[in-house]
């Protein structure tokens, strides 16, 4: 399943993207708000589990390029919470670009695809998203495809150990009903 936006390829991975996602999981940038950078052989079972993932579900992360420049850049989709929390089970959106493709708009145009995807086809009901609080360019881009913060949401993730400076999160969210009545106000 391959989607499209005006800029970007969403579409499955290939051998070729395994480098440059490896290389981008260790740029201290991109990973600022990761717990930890992945390793080239963890990012091949990453990728592996998100092919995996797509066999299973129809749906995962998809690899993105440039209509323009072809060329992996690094990925927008969908997946579910894989720990349990006051709003799981739950599906979340989440992206990890290069950081030399940041400020373009491109996680924003990415997302709002994948959106559109989860509930015109794969028929979700809700769709999440977290971060830490500091991550204000994910929080932005949370935030310009509609989703919202409900302060009484946070939570500390439970994957990361009491007091870790990354363990508070905030949690965004959307209804398809929210996502459909905005796409009618437009």
């Amino acid at each position: 399943m391959t989607l499209a936006t005006p800029r970007l390829i969403l579409r499955r991975w290939r051998q070729e993207d395994r480098l440059p996602f490896a290389r981008l999981n260790v740029d201290p940038a991109v990973m600022e708000f990761f717990p930890a950078r992945l390793s080239a052989e963890e990012t091949d079972r990453f990728i592996d589990a998100i092919e995996a993932y797509f066999e299973r579900y129809g749906f995962s992360l998809w690899a993105v390029e440039l209509r323009e420049s072809p060329g992996f850049i690094g990925y927008v989709g969908l997946w579910t919470v894989g720990f349990h929390a006051h709003f799981t089970p739950a599906v979340e959106i989440g992206w990890r670009l290069a950081a030399e493709h940041w400020g373009h708009g491109f996680a924003t145009e990415g997302a709002r695809e994948v959106l559109r995807f989860g509930f015109e086809e794969a028929g979700l009901d809700e769709i999440v998203s977290f971060t830490a609080p500091a991550n204000v360019r994910s929080r932005r881009v949370m935030e310009k495809i509609g989703l919202t913060h409900d302060p009484r949401d946070d939570f500390d993730h439970p994957n990361l150990p009491a007091g870790h400076p990354l363990g508070k999160h905030v949690l965004y969210r959307i209804r398809r009903q929210e996502w459909t009545e905005g796409h009618r106000v437009r």
